[in-house]
């Protein structure tokens, strides 16, 4: 079996294998004239069932061919323009490159031992994103997984810069007292850290959003000085810069004024509208995330990467020492004194991959300009789209786009029952999914149930967004002609 080890004898092996994998998934994405075959679960499973993973069938076009079946034939597509359901884009072709050297490389970026250049290129990057949202001469930070783990790592700085006294924790001190402030619709990982960190069950205080669901400023004021004067913690304000439900952002100045006024850590959770750094038009949005502490970013979202590519930032690059341990089989402490970068010394992870090496060919082929021009065509596509909807009687919108997430409800003419609407609303995202024609989100607002298009293809057009809307109030209106026929 050594045939299959990739090294100086099958390298001719690798490039045939390789390129019959690509040809095949080129041949797909050709081919694929709508997002989704609308297969079930119950009929996928027996056929992913039936393999026997102990009887290999040694050829790699046979491979394939079994891989059409169970994968490539009935995967959910997003880079055909009627996927407008979550935060999943179109992936770029020098990304796309990327990923194919780094997995063959196999690179880990935890040692410069283990990854040398990379370790060069990853840390030039983060430098890069630093610079673009303007956190310092000091600022460092990581590559991720993804802004779950970058908000877990970012509020475990937060929770260790609010040690008590410059002799940290005392010895068996409890986390009891310390809250994090984050909006109603922040990410759920938010409260999913909390418990990580083993932080009390109410540790999160929950601060209203606005008509344009971002932070009430006013409401969180109030909430850091109940806090303060309860003798408890103001450890975190999480704010959010493209809310996963409405790509809403939270008035970040006046939030970092809080922040210094309470001696608060802020964290912007910038997974979303990371993009904005990038952007030729809408750079301002995001003004005052310069003055945050830490700063989540996922380039999988809107930077038009393949997943995994994250990191999360730090404008005081010590404070990344919490999460730095040494272990002489590693990382010894004697490579800090002999100035060998180990970024394992800043990271949750050990093994990692070199998932900048994409961003870093992207920025290399596209530049800066291209990634921010192809963002700023999804946000102006989501005003023509707010625009289609808010003009459709059939429709209620919830607000206007500040990125390019839109979130509507079908409202039928002659049904006035919210629980009957919420049905054809269910029914009718169910259905779509099922036909295969396009794919979108739920949500729920205000307890009822709303559907969402995550616009990030600069393929859709707002004939694609119009097409998708009479789909959808096509099989709303059969559910309740069904509805009304069961009734009757």
């Amino acid at each position: 079996m050594r045939s299959h080890l990739l090294n100086d004898t099958t390298a001719e092996q690798y490039r045939r294998s390789v390129t019959e994998g690509v040809e095949r998934v080129a041949a797909k994405l050709a081919a694929t004239d709508r997002p989704f075959t609308g297969v079930t679960v119950d009929a996928l499973a027996p056929a992913i069932d039936s393999i026997d993973l102990d009887k290999p069938l040694l050829d790699t076009a046979a491979a394939l061919d079994e891989l059409e079946d169970v994968y490539l034939r009935d995967a959910i597509y997003f880079h055909h323009p009627r996927y407008l359901a979550h935060l999943n884009c179109p992936v770029v072709i020098p990304a796309v490159l990327g990923e194919a050297i780094l997995s063959a490389v196999n690179s880990s970026l935890d040692t410069w031992d283990q990854s040398a250049g990379g370790t060069l290129i990853e840390r030039k990057l983060i430098d890069w994103t630093t610079a673009r949202a303007g956190l310092g001469p000091n600022a460092d930070g990581v590559f991720t997984s993804g802004g779950s783990q970058s908000n877990l790592q970012a509020l475990l700085l937060a929770r260790e810069e609010a040690k008590p006294g410059p002799g940290g924790w005392e010895e068996g001190a409890s986390f009891a007292k310390l809250r994090i402030f984050a909006s109603e619709v922040s990410h759920f990982s938010v409260k999913k850290s909390a418990k990580l960190l083993g932080l009390a069950p109410d540790s999160v205080v929950t601060i209203p959003v606005d008509h344009d669901k971002r932070m009430q400023t006013v409401a969180l004021a109030h909430e850091l000085e109940r806090c303060k004067a309860a003798g408890l913690v103001p450890m975190a304000v999480v704010a959010t810069a493209g809310t996963t439900d409405f790509g809403s952002i939270d008035p970040l100045p006046e939030i970092a004024e809080l922040c210094a006024q309470y001696g608060t850590w802020m964290h912007v959770d910038a997974a979303y509208g990371c993009g904005l750094l990038a952007s030729v038009k809408y750079r301002g949005r995001i003004d005052g995330i310069e003055r945050a502490d830490s700063v989540t970013v996922d380039y999988h979202k809107s930077f038009f990467q393949p997943v995994s590519s994250s990191a999360v930032l730090v404008r005081d690059a010590s404070t990344l020492r919490h999460a730095t341990y040494h272990a002489e089989y590693l990382n010894p402490k004697r490579m800090v004194t002999e100035r060998i970068p180990n970024q394992v010394d800043k990271s949750l992870q050990t093994t990692r991959r070199f998932d900048a090496l994409k961003l870093w060919m992207t920025l290399r082929v596209m530049g800066a300009d291209g990634i921010g021009q192809l963002f700023d065509e999804v946000c102006d596509l989501a005003v023509e789209g707010w625009r289609v909807l808010a003009a459709d009687p059939r429709y209620d919108v919830v607000v206007e786009p500040t990125l390019s997430t839109l979130v509507f409800r079908y409202i039928p003419a002659a049904v006035t029952d919210p629980a009957e609407i919420d049905r054809a609303n269910l029914y009718a995202r169910k259905a779509l999914f099922a036909s295969g024609d396009a794919v979108v989100a739920g949500t729920k607002v205000a307890g009822r149930h709303y559907l969402k298009f995550t616009l990030l293809n600069p393929e859709t057009t707002t004939d694609d967004i119009s097409a998708v809307l009479d789909l959808i109030a096509g099989h709303a209106e059969q559910y309740l002609g069904e509805s009304l026929d069961r009734a009757s």
